[in-house]
């Protein structure tokens, strides 16, 4: 889940990270009186869970509290990306020597977070990586071992900062990778992080994403939040298809069938393995294939829950075929997705051999898994196919097809889905 940028500066100011002078207002009134506390220029910034506030209007500078309600009262009426604001951020305009940006993420590889630190700050991170590679400093830390700040300190000296402003800089880095592991993180970030003219320094904006799994466990947190138990916190809004992806995966406990998300694609994708799944992802767009979803399957599901995930999966408008594939050996039975997969496409009056593009999992009873595809006629591969080959074939097949009509389409004569029974 995400936090607004006026949330995230409460998380930095509960780790004592110093701050510029800010408020929230919901009311142009409310904003009107904040910028008379502050008693000098202030920004007013829109406070929506979406990037591009400056070019849509949702940044604006003001010099007097009149101007800033002023301003408060447009950008409150302002949608940005589909997105209306919650409120403004009314921050002080202070004079900045120096900018920097101080994150921390995780590191799927290495099952680490990592500090990342840069000179660079005010632009976004990618950029300066893709441009100024050697003005990026990085490290990992452990979320086992006690914290220590050297490891922030190595990050921050080396892209070349030295001095006081290193050591002013090495507690505000460490800091944040504390609240990273406290708060059950996946992204905080300072940026810019500012070097005022009298030398010290302040967060002049923050982005903070949490694990969603790490809710229950920060409750307390929330709760000063005010962030509502049932409130949605991602980028956008989640679709009717995700919804029904999220209710399959809460229905029955058995296995995993979640993180359902919706794509324009022909190619339907019913994948597992963790990280897994996300090199399936890449490979069918690097292929030049049209991801119609992404999801993640695993952990011995039902018969059912996978069944009832490929028939969400079958049902988006658009899809041609599936692919359903995994990326290592589990314990995720292969016979049990083999029937889902099949009694999902039987149920819907599909010939899964013309159905499913390409059905790659190895592990647990692979053998009576296999020879049901075989009954079937749906192409499946072993270990020894690479994952990269098996999105190949999905991708090839899916093209082939395309100039098919539905009408041209073979349908399932003479099986029903009672001879692919539950286990």
């Amino acid at each position: 889940m995400r936090f607004f940028e006026f949330e995230s500066r409460r998380i930095l100011a509960r780790e004592g990270i110093p701050l510029s002078e800010h408020g929230f207002a919901t009311t142009p009134e409310e904003a009107r009186r904040i910028a008379g506390e502050i008693a000098g220029p202030v920004v007013i910034k829109s406070q929506v869970l979406t990037g591009g506030r400056m070019k849509a209007g949702g940044v604006r500078f003001a010099d007097t509290p009149q101007e800033a309600g002023a301003h408060a009262r447009d950008i409150l009426a302002l949608e940005i990306n589909g997105h209306m604001p919650r409120g403004v951020l009314v921050d002080a305009r202070a004079a900045i020597k120096q900018e920097y940006y101080a994150g921390v993420i995780y590191d799927g590889v290495r099952k680490l977070p990592t500090f990342v630190f840069s000179d660079m700050g005010g632009i976004d991170i990618e950029e300066v990586a893709a441009a100024h590679p050697d003005h990026i400093g990085r490290g990992h830390f452990s979320t086992i071992l006690p914290h220590m700040d050297f490891r922030a300190k190595d990050v921050v000296a080396a892209v070349g900062v030295t001095g006081s402003e290193l050591n002013r800089l090495t507690p505000i880095l460490a800091r944040l990778g504390q609240l990273f592991v406290k708060y059950d993180m996946t992204l905080a970030e300072i940026n810019p992080l500012a070097q005022l003219e009298d030398g010290t320094f302040v967060a002049v904006d923050a982005h903070m994403d949490m694990e969603n799994e790490g809710r229950p466990r920060q409750h307390e947190l929330l709760a000063e939040l005010g962030v509502g138990g049932e409130e949605t916190r991602e980028a956008r809004e989640p679709t009717e298809f995700e919804i029904k992806g999220e209710e399959i995966d809460a229905a029955d406990h058995r296995g995993v069938a979640g993180n359902v998300t919706e794509f324009e694609g022909n190619l339907g994708l019913v994948i597992g393995a963790g990280g897994g799944s996300l090199t399936l992802f890449d490979a069918v767009q690097a292929l030049g294939g049209k991801p119609a979803n992404y999801c993640e399957i695993g952990g011995n599901p039902s018969v059912s829950k996978a069944c009832n995930l490929t028939k969400l999966v079958l049902s988006k408008p658009g899809v041609d075929k599936i692919a359903v594939m995994m990326s290592i050996v589990s314990n995720t039975r292969v016979d049990i997705v083999a029937r889902g997969v099949i009694k999902a496409c039987v149920e819907l009056g599909h010939d899964p051999a013309e159905k499913i593009a390409i059905f790659r999992i190895p592990g647990a009873w692979e053998d009576e898994g296999f020879k049901l595809l075989e009954r079937y006629g749906v192409e499946y591969c072993d270990r020894s196919v690479s994952m990269h080959e098996a999105a190949r074939r999905a991708v090839e097949k899916v093209a082939s097809a395309d100039g098919r009509s539905a009408a041209d389409e073979p349908r399932l004569e003479g099986r029903t889905s009672g001879e692919v029974e539950e286990v």
